[in-house]
């Protein structure tokens, strides 16, 4: 990446944090005053100390009660300063974690709008690592900023005043020798930079290859990938130990080459203040404070030179996370777009060309008419587009060329959410909600424990779910837990029979069901779609004879169409199709 854009990129991305500072505006303020405050009084310690030393002039010379009450002034200091920055602290969490929860809500918000297109190219375990480890990387560097950045210019500003009222030449000396530990600070920070983004972007990758093994855990022993998922993960990690090996030393040499530069400011401070006190120009006492003020001038370039380091790191995260929640979101309802109420399940599709990427043509002129009430399925070799009309009749995917209508009404043309409320629909691969069964059934709408057991009595599921730990109420992992492939497809089958939509999707709806409980499932599909449109696709075309109208795909077109027994007596590719199923071969 070119440096002016770099660095356009590292401006947008502080901008965009300090956007989310804004709401708490007032606790930024309060911060800085009271970390003003503290460190006044601890600052005013030194000044106490050197009085205490100049009230012990000489032998028999001791001014007892001056030291006394230097120390209970000294004392008061402390406990002051340790409660105000005890509640600046507690300030600093809070406007860190607000902010944090903001920005981690933001990139949520951004994931359930994101068109399929982003979610089926991007890893999900580089997505969740962006919400969930760069998030925390965020925080940690931005809590450490708040606290040690505000105090540390504070402290700053405040010595210079101190130090200037006790010996204006000898802080003249100090402040020309500073800015060579800012610059080795800046210098350092710059170059980590880079490292850190390194360091999330493979952390990000490593995640997302854990998450793809633990989730594929039975097929990755059933086909003895162990060792090769256990190369690739070395491998990665490897990448990982290094680039942050590399980041953490470059950043690790800040603090040290800072604090040689410190001390080598402290040591001409000592050395030219001894000489003041030797002419007579200051007190032994006032040298004391000077040298704890230039002691306590040079800590803080330590601290934000650690601070900087951090945020590198956590500039890194944040601009990660940025992406992601800039990322184009799936389009929103056009302007006037009508509700789909009552929708009898007219769909007619016009000329329809669609594509995944542009290069690769799929859906090609594709028309098609359905009426309301017609059971129409969808059947093809593999790859074929049956899927992919499916996500093109929800909308999950706008076509490319061509038009297609439900009701009427160009599907762009109506809300995307009362389009979805029209079909149910069951996948071959089962989605489970993190919850009890009940809540699983439930997911359609709303309904009374009478209903759901029907559903599930309708489904056949019921008897299964009596025999769980807690029936109904057993919880159940987003995986499924303990229940197997055909009992989770079950449950998403009571899902629609609960919700009772006008229009049905069944893809591959009885995939992973024995054939016993399968000819009771269609039996009960072939009741609940009485008078509704339903869309089913299957390899299986025995689940298919029924149907009102067969579509027979292939390369993206429809081939054919007709009912069963037309397409048989016509003899193309679909008795080819049925003939490769059914057909003894000797």
């Amino acid at each position: 990446m070119p440096k002016t854009e770099k660095t356009t990129l590292r401006r947008d991305t502080w901008r965009r944090l300090f956007s989310y500072l804004k709401r708490s505006l007032p606790i930024l303020v309060l911060t800085i005053l009271l970390s003003a405050a503290a460190v006044i009084l601890s600052l005013y310690i030194p000044i106490l100390c050197g009085r205490a030393i100049d009230c012990m002039t000489g032998a028999g010379e001791v001014d007892f009660d001056g030291i006394a009450d230097c120390l209970v002034r000294i004392g008061v200091c402390a406990c002051l300063c340790g409660i105000l920055q005890w509640v600046m602290n507690s300030l600093n969490n809070r406007m860190t974690y607000r902010v944090v929860c903001d920005v981690r809500r933001d990139a949520f918000d951004t994931l359930t709008h994101l068109p399929l297109s982003y979610v089926d190219s991007h890893p999900h375990g580089g997505t969740v690592s962006r919400v969930i480890a760069d998030v925390d990387q965020f925080a940690d560097g931005l809590l450490l900023g708040f606290t040690q950045f505000f105090t540390g210019i504070a402290t700053i500003v405040c010595t210079l005043v101190f130090m200037l009222t006790i010996s204006p030449l000898i802080t003249l000396a100090v402040v020309v020798l500073t800015p060579l530990s800012l610059f080795v600070a800046s210098f350092i920070a710059k170059k980590t930079y880079d490292m850190f983004r390194l360091q999330s972007d493979t952390r990000s990758e490593l995640t997302a290859q854990i998450n793809e093994v633990v989730g594929g855990q039975p097929v990755v022993r059933a086909f003895s990938r162990e060792k090769d998922c256990l190369d690739q993960f070395d491998e990665i990690n490897g990448r990982l130990e290094k680039c942050s090996l590399r980041a953490i030393f470059f950043s690790s040499i800040t603090n040290p080459s800072t604090r040689f530069i410190n001390n080598v400011v402290y040591a001409a401070v000592a050395l030219t203040g001894a000489l003041t006190v030797i002419s007579g120009g200051m007190t032994v006492g006032g040298l004391t404070s000077f040298l704890a003020y230039a002691n306590q001038y040079t800590k803080p370039f330590n601290e934000i030179s650690g601070v900087i380091t951090e945020l590198q790191n956590a500039l890194a995260c944040a601009e990660r996370i940025f992406t992601l929640i800039d990322e184009e979101r799936e389009p929103a309802d056009r302007e006037g777009a009508v509700l789909l109420d009552g929708a009898k399940g007219e769909i007619r599709a016009e000329h329809v060309d669609f594509s995944y990427v542009p290069e690769r043509d799929l859906i090609r002129d594709f028309n098609l008419t359905v009426h309301p009430g017609q059971r129409v399925a969808i059947v093809g070799p593999t790859g074929c587009g049956k899927t992919t009309i499916i996500n093109l009749l929800m909308r999950f995917y706008d076509v490319n060329a061509g038009v297609i209508r439900a009701e009427g009404h160009d599907l762009r043309d109506i809300v995307r959410e009362s389009l979805h409320g029209a079909y149910g629909m069951v996948l071959q691969d089962t989605w489970m909600l993190r919850g009890t069964v009940r809540d699983n059934i439930a997911m359609g709408r709303e309904a009374t424990d009478e209903e759901i057991v029907a559903a599930a009595k309708a489904a056949h599921a019921h008897s299964f779910i009596r025999r769980l730990p807690d029936g109904y109420d057993t919880v159940i992992s987003d995986d499924g837990g303990v229940l197997s492939a055909g009992q989770r497809q079950l449950l998403c089958i009571a899902r629609v029979m609960l919700a009772i939509p006008p229009m049905l999707i069944l893809d591959e709806a009885t995939s992973s069901i024995d054939t016993r409980t399968e000819m009771k499932i269609q039996n009960a599909f072939a009741t609940l779609m009485q008078g509704r449109t339903s869309f089913i696709v299957a390899h299986r075309l025995s689940t298919i004879r029924e149907a009102d109208i067969i579509l027979v795909m292939n390369a993206g077109r429809i081939v054919e169409s007709g009912t069963h027994e037309e397409l048989l007596a016509r003899g193309g590719f679909y008795s080819v199709l049925w003939g490769s199923q059914f057909e003894n071969v000797s």
